[in-house]
């Protein structure tokens, strides 16, 4: 890391240190996927930097924790945290992962579920009954076992946090028991899926939990707090006091999370049409169709990028998307500024993107967010992105690819950290 400001950001260079690591990630930090999960890793390495830099770290922060990787790195590393997201299939699966476990309850409950979904009696209708959505996705025959197997869930498990564990492993297997297009990002069809065998899959996935619970109990982890919220940051009341905020931000330009999530929304019944928790997303296309864009509430950088897409298709709504992603950054860099104790630090992770040719500076705006707020001994390095779902190809329409000849948008993105002192 590097003492960098805007006028001498090309310093920065790859750093293989925040590229890789050599120890496996933790078993539960694989139970659910999630598309670009923070990796593990960073997050040690972050509690690591800090220290090297002067920085007693007891409470940690997440302020978009998305899946909780830094939440169970956090516990594993016995600090506290806080965290939160607006997505609620994200903080259930943080939540489930940052959890303490017995094994032997686990198992009771297991086969509890298993006599009550061999056993339990379905309607013939309850497919014809179906959320539309939901028949969209799923075969008759796979959404009659996925609905026996949540009812079994349901009717067995009465422990709260065990119930989350449940529903969790149950979420996990949607994806796979639907006709969504295996390893596909975007919501897309896969007319030659074959069906697969609900139960089947659902064991290899609590068989996988075990494992994970047996690990984590193995390093003796003394208990700290552990607190996980559903809301947007932005809106958030009662923030605590903390060391050390580490955190990725959204990208811009990037999918929209509810979309991605929106076979667990309307299973786990989070929302009757999953669109409506597209409503408040930083980065959301939906989260500004009623915007209008107010240059003067942008930082310089901001300013000078939004303008920018103005002057080449005026503001439409993808425009006016950025310009209220910015607005949102920027009030999110002022909150996390006051929640840092006294020589506290956050540090970032955060790539550039381009979009109708151009270059979509998020690390520069970032940057001089955290500037305006007072931030000092802002540091940066860089690493190459590797194992996000989120590709980084685009075609030339500008929109996501899986096509690797395509342009090649943000293989690389920015740890930058800052300090706060009062």
């Amino acid at each position: 890391m590097i003492g960098i400001t805007l006028e001498n950001l090309d310093r920065v260079t790859v750093e293989n240190e925040w590229n890789s690591s050599s120890e496996n990630e933790l078993i539960m930090h694989t139970i659910h996927a999630y598309p670009a999960k923070f990796p593990a890793f960073i997050a040690k390495k972050a509690f690591d930097y800090a220290q090297e830099e002067g920085v007693t770290v007891q409470k940690v922060a997440d302020i978009f924790c998305g899946c909780g990787t830094v939440a169970l790195e956090a516990k594993t590393h016995e600090k506290e945290f806080w965290g939160c997201d607006i997505n609620p299939v994200a903080t259930l699966i943080a939540k489930v992962k940052s959890e303490s476990y017995e094994k032997e309850t686990a198992e009771t409950y297991f086969n509890c579920i298993k006599d009550a979904y061999q056993n339990k009696a379905i309607d013939n209708d309850i497919y014809s009954n179906a959320n539309g959505r939901l028949k969209y996705w799923f075969t008759d025959k796979s959404y009659v076992d996925l609905f026996r197997l949540k009812s079994a869930i349901e009717d067995v498990v009465v422990d709260s946090k065990y119930l989350d564990a449940f529903h969790c492993l149950f979420s996990s297997i949607l994806k796979a028991s639907s006709k969504w297009l295996t390893k596909s990002i975007k919501p897309q069809i896969d007319p030659a899926k074959e069906e697969i065998d609900v139960w089947e899959v659902f064991e290899l996935r609590y068989i996988k939990f075990l494992s994970a619970i047996e690990q984590i109990k193995q390093k003796r982890i003394s208990s700290h707090s552990i607190i996980i919220k559903t809301e947007n940051f932005l809106e958030a009341e009662d923030t605590p006091d903390v060391d050390l905020i580490i955190s990725s931000p959204p990208y811009v330009t990037s999918y929209e999370y509810a979309d991605l999530h929106q076979l667990s929304s309307l299973w786990l019944q989070y929302a009757e049409d999953y669109r409506d928790l597209r409503k408040g997303s930083i980065g959301s296309l939906y989260n500004s169709e009623n915007y209008t864009i107010q240059l003067e509430q942008l930082n310089s950088v901001g300013r000078q990028i939004v303008t920018d897409l103005i002057n080449i298709q005026r503001a439409t709504a993808k425009v006016r998307s950025v310009a209220r992603y910015y607005v949102d950054i920027q009030q999110a860099i002022k909150k996390c500024a006051s929640m840092l104790n006294s020589g506290g630090m956050a540090l970032f992770v955060v790539g550039d993107t381009e979009y109708k040719g151009v270059k979509v500076k998020n690390s520069e705006h970032l940057i001089q967010s955290m500037t305006d707020e007072g931030f000092t001994d802002i540091k940066a390095a860089k690493r190459r992105i590797s194992n996000k779902l989120l590709t980084p190809y685009r075609d030339e329409r500008g929109r996501f690819s899986s096509d690797k000849t395509s342009r090649t948008i943000y293989h690389e993105e920015y740890i930058i950290s800052g300090r706060m002192w009062s």
